[in-house]
């Protein structure tokens, strides 16, 4: 997934709002538009190299996006708009190899009256709903977790794939992991102990949760390796 323009480095000074950031950028300060309602924890720290892209669409009223916060050397993607396009590349290239080469892929499918998963997928007469979750909290050494803070909006969509299930769809979570330096994946049962007691029963509904982390390059993010999740 190639970002729209080339990637400018810059200083992290502050976030406020939710979805603004202030970086000082070629010798001055710029405010960028932060595409993360999440919390961000570990990565808002003043003085920490940030990536952002200029827009080239003249209308827009803030010119740059933060995409990339660098915390001690390692690259973390925060720009949750594109994970959807991240994981739907990986499908269309068979990178994600669980439906097989000949299949039907729906982005923002509709399910009941007021829900919509991330993508639908049908092959072999399987239908299969997926939701994605976009993943940055690493508080142990090589050890991603999600969420970062209390999730009702996640506790929705487990609840909604325990319904599909029970209609006779398969039923996916993909947590994409955009950083480079974890090799495990788990839930942050502290930070949101009803997410993860949820997410438990989901699993013994017939819930299959894949993990992968990403890869930077200065064009764009791909998946890059599966990672084991740690079911505690």
């Amino acid at each position: 997934m190639n970002f729209e323009s080339e990637l400018l480095p810059g200083t992290f000074i502050k976030r406020y709002k939710r979805f603004f950031v202030d970086i000082y950028l070629n010798n001055k300060i710029i405010t960028a538009h932060c595409p993360n309602t999440g919390s961000m924890m570990g990565l808002l720290e003043k003085g920490n190299k940030v990536w952002v892209t200029k827009t080239i669409n003249p209308n827009r009223k803030l010119k740059y996006t933060l995409q990339i916060i660098e915390v001690k050397k390692n690259k973390v993607g925060v720009n949750t708009h594109l994970t959807n396009k991240i994981v739907l590349e990986a499908l269309e290239e068979n990178y994600i190899n669980l439906f097989g080469k000949n299949k039907k892929i729906q982005p923002e499918k509709k399910f009941g009256k007021d829900t919509r998963f991330d993508f639908y997928i049908e092959s072999k007469n399987i239908k299969s709903f997926i939701e994605v979750k976009n993943v940055t909290l690493l508080r142990n050494l090589f050890t991603a977790e999600f969420p970062d803070a209390k999730t009702s909006r996640g506790l929705k969509h487990l609840h909604n794939l325990i319904e599909a299930n029970k209609v006779g769809y398969h039923i996916y979570l993909i947590f994409v992991i955009q950083r480079e330096n974890c090799d495990k994946f788990k839930i942050a049962q502290d930070l949101d102990p009803a997410y993860a007691n949820l997410l438990t029963i989901a699993i013994k509904n017939n819930l299959k949760v894949i993990c992968y982390d990403c890869k930077f390059s200065s064009k764009g993010i791909k998946l890059n390796k599966q990672i084991k999740f740690q079911n505690e």
